[in-house]
């Protein structure tokens, strides 16, 4: 006897959660959710370490928005904790202001600056490029040669194993570069952190459906389909495997993480480093674009999260292959992975009753709140 249910959602992420909220206290659907790990909440998973440290399971996840609807929505679900995300950069055994700003020019000439004067410099230093093709580009249209070395070829060849002229312009073109000294890592209005963590953002949303959804954890969907009757598919997974590949495999990069945690006389060590009590480094994250390091960036997540506790953990992250039984973290844009994917979005676009949403069923780096607001939208829709 199969299982009935009016939607099938594959994956627990931001996507697949939102939407089965939505589809269920809007519409008082019956959903099954079926996930391949053994938790809720995708990437953004968070949780507790040993040393009692909430730590990004999956890397850092900075939540901000522009959107006042996305913001509401998600506020059922969690207070906040506000945030201005800042970082550094450490290279040429020094801490930089990162992204660059007045304080970063500062660092560079070695004495006090004003805007007026970065600005003339920039109009120097820039290379003339009328429309930037690739990151490369971008990049120095924008700061010119010396900058462009110093913070971003290096990283940009680490973390996509891809020269940043093989790269669209928008991987280097979204981080931003000010004149003034605003040192926050990022540019919206809305900066916070859910005040009790992501993890418990998916509880509260599990709880509000009830007995309307059901969640199959560690479980891949192909092995329910025989066993259910479902009106319509929300897919989140990479599209390319939906259709078996046919077209090709899409490129991906890949992550490992290695956490380490300190508390004592070993994280007073790195206190009189850090310059800060408490914590491991200076900043919730600093990059590291030289090519000696293996890492590309350390994240010590306590500096954003406001816990108050003893220990402190810490983060490197190894930028590697996406290979079988890697997880796929990062679309790759370039004109050859567009082009792969324009055929399976035709495909898609010719199914019906599978609704293709977030950020690997779309093949596309979207924020949280980009695909918070599709999985709204997509829930109107369908």
């Amino acid at each position: 006897m199969p299982w009935n249910f009016d939607y099938l959602i594959v994956g627990a992420g931001f996507a697949g959660m939102t939407i089965a909220e939505r589809l269920v206290r809007t519409k008082g659907a019956r959903v099954l959710i079926v996930e391949r790990r053994n938790h809720i909440g995708g990437n953004a998973h968070d949780h507790y370490d040993d040393a009692g440290v909430l730590i990004h399971r999956y890397g850092p996840h900075y939540f901000r928005t522009n959107s006042p609807r996305i913001r509401e929505y998600l506020s059922q679900f969690t207070d906040w904790t506000p945030v201005d995300y800042t970082i550094k950069s450490f290279t040429r055994d020094r801490y930089w202001n990162f992204p660059v700003n007045l304080n970063t020019f500062e660092q560079l000439i070695g004495r006090p600056a004003t805007s007026e004067e970065f600005i003339e410099w920039l109009e120097k230093t820039r290379v003339p490029v009328e429309n930037p093709r690739n990151s490369e580009d971008i990049i120095l249209s924008q700061v010119g040669y010396e900058l462009y070395e110093l913070f971003f070829k290096g990283y940009t060849l680490k973390q996509w194993k891809r020269h940043p002229r093989e790269l669209d312009a928008s991987v280097c073109g979204r981080i931003p570069i000010r004149t003034n000294r605003d040192d926050r890592y990022l540019k919206e209005d809305f900066q916070a952190l859910p005040s009790a963590g992501y993890h418990r953002i998916f509880q509260r949303m599990t709880e509000a459906m009830g007995d309307n959804v059901k969640i199959l954890l560690n479980t891949d969907y192909r092995e329910v389909l025989p066993h259910v009757q479902f009106g319509h598919m929300v897919y989140t997974g990479p599209i390319d495997a939906y259709f078996d590949f046919v077209h090709g495999k899409l490129p991906y990069r890949s992550l490992r993480f290695e956490f380490e945690s300190f508390e004592g006389e070993a994280l007073a060590a790195r206190e009189r480093l850090s310059g800060k009590t408490g914590f491991w480094q200076p900043a919730m994250q600093v990059n590291y674009p030289d090519a000696s390091v293996p890492w590309t960036r350390i994240v010590e997540i306590k500096h954003a999260t406001g816990q108050r506790c003893a220990p402190t953990t810490i983060v490197r992250e190894f930028p590697e292959d996406f290979i079988a039984g890697k997880e796929p973290y990062y679309p790759v844009p370039n004109a050859e992975s567009q082009s792969i994917y324009k055929r399976y979005k035709e495909m898609a676009d010719a199914l019906p009753g599978v609704s293709f949403i977030g950020r690997l069923a779309t093949y596309r780096y979207y924020n949280m709140d980009q695909v918070v607001g599709m999985a709204l939208a997509e829930a109107d829709r369908i």
